[in-house]
């Protein structure tokens, strides 16, 4: 994606507000972010999750239902990396048009994943907050009718996804 992977991974602290914008732009746009963990062979796997969520103390949590292959994966080794790109045709388009990003148009968030516990009841509100306009359809309502665990997230930084021709005016704290 126009960057490259030597870029080092930026602290959190400074940044976290816009991390959190970044992250729920391209949870928006496309309903999930893909979390990528390390398989028992070494090799990566990536999983979409539309439940994903950031809490203030550059945390997060996620609803582990549908997730087995991720789920075995952080058993044995807990670190991941969730990206988020924000896909939206309008934000593309103006962005191409005037030729400068107005947001970050990405993000990669590295990060552990804790043990499978159940949620708790302001966890379970957020999720049924961010899928209640879609449970009155069938699939909604399979989809996202037993949730009850989640695994927490401990985010230890990030990598912006960058287009340095269009975007040299963000992430100026971040080198």
């Amino acid at each position: 994606m126009g960057d490259t992977s030597e870029e080092p991974i930026a602290s959190l602290d400074d940044n976290w507000d816009q991390v959190r914008d970044t992250v729920a732009r391209g949870k928006k746009s496309t309903m999930h972010c893909a979390i990528a963990s390390v398989g028992a062979d070494g090799g990566p796997h990536v999983t979409p999750v539309g439940t994903v969520f950031l809490r203030d103390d550059r945390t997060g949590f996620y609803v582990d239902r549908y997730t087995s292959v991720l789920a075995h994966n952080v058993e044995a080794d807990p670190r991941i990396c969730l990206m988020a790109v924000d896909s939206g045709v309008r934000f593309w388009f103006r962005s191409l048009l005037v030729g400068r990003f107005s947001a970050p148009p990405g993000i990669r968030l590295y990060g552990t994943v804790g043990a499978l516990r159940p949620a708790t009841a302001a966890e379970l509100d957020l999720v049924h907050k961010s899928v209640r306009t879609l449970q009155w359809m069938k699939g909604g309502r399979l989809l996202w009718s037993d949730l009850d665990h989640v695994r927490d997230i401990t985010f230890t930084g990030f990598r912006p996804v960058r287009y340095p021709v269009m975007m040299s005016h963000l992430w100026q704290n971040v080198r």
